[in-house]
């Protein structure tokens, strides 16, 4: 029987794992019997998810993370692995927004949209890189690093300059990680989401005009939705895709094609 999507034994951990894309993937891999750490900054909303989570009957455990913190991150993921005690596929999702035209963006927004969406990234995947490289040397050569970009990273996004431009620099980064630790097993890629219904998208989804003059642009005539984001969660946190590096997946209904 094939079974390389089935993720028992694995452990993944999901940055802003609480809701919108990160829960939706997570729930994905739980399904497929993964245990899940999730990060987040609002514990309520943590807690919501552990409770949603733990329904698959797995291990699950969550922690206030503030990804723009190097040293939560750093004890994040020193937390992580002393209550799991590995990390098989780490998620860098967490991400915000920031918009404005350039002549009005401050250097403080441009930093504060980076610092989440670029460094935040960094220090995940350095930390954790650290832990796989060092089961690598131990004979256990197997990790996967996925990061959730943006479409923004390839198109023009008008106004949206510094998130464009974080959501690149993820992307590149991913493709360099994915050549330099692809001698341990490692993988890296990254998601490319186009229009989600996410809190993040919130004011765009209550706007008339936007869903007059956009929505009807994306091919799929809809907007994507969380569990839109399950199959390909699974997939690269699974022995499916053990050859499958340095990849930009582009999930957006065929928004970027049209």
């Amino acid at each position: 029987m094939y079974k390389p999507f089935d993720l028992t034994g694995k452990v993944a951990l999901v940055t802003g794992g609480n809701g919108g894309i990160g829960l939706g993937m997570a729930d994905a891999m739980a399904a497929a019997g993964a245990d899940i750490v999730i990060w987040g900054t609002n514990e309520t909303k943590n807690a919501a998810a552990v409770k949603k989570l733990k329904e698959h009957g797995h291990r699950v455990c969550a922690r206030k993370v503030n990804v723009a913190n190097e040293a939560e991150v750093v004890d994040g993921m020193k937390a992580a692995l002393a209550e799991m005690g590995r990390l098989d596929c780490v998620v860098a999702n967490a991400g915000i927004g920031g918009g404005a035209p350039l002549t009005e963006m401050t250097t403080e927004l441009f930093r504060r949209v980076h610092a989440v969406n670029e460094e935040g990234v960094f220090w995940t995947f350095r930390e954790a890189a650290k832990h796989m490289i060092d089961r690598a040397k131990s004979g256990d050569a197997n990790g996967s690093l996925v990061v959730v970009a943006s479409t923004a990273g390839i198109e023009g996004a008008a106004r949206n300059s510094a998130y464009g431009a974080s959501k690149g620099a993820v992307m590149s980064m991913a493709r360099a990680l994915a050549v330099e630790l692809a001698r341990y097993g490692i993988r890296v890629n990254s998601i490319a989401p186009g229009w989600i219904a996410t809190d993040m998208t919130a004011g765009a989804q209550s706007s008339p005009v936007f869903a007059e003059k956009v929505i009807p642009r994306v091919p799929a005539r809809r907007w994507g939705q969380p569990e839109d984001f399950g199959g390909i969660a699974v997939y690269l946190a699974s022995d499916a895709s053990s050859y499958h590096t340095g990849e930009a997946f582009v999930i957006d209904g065929g928004y970027t094609k049209f």
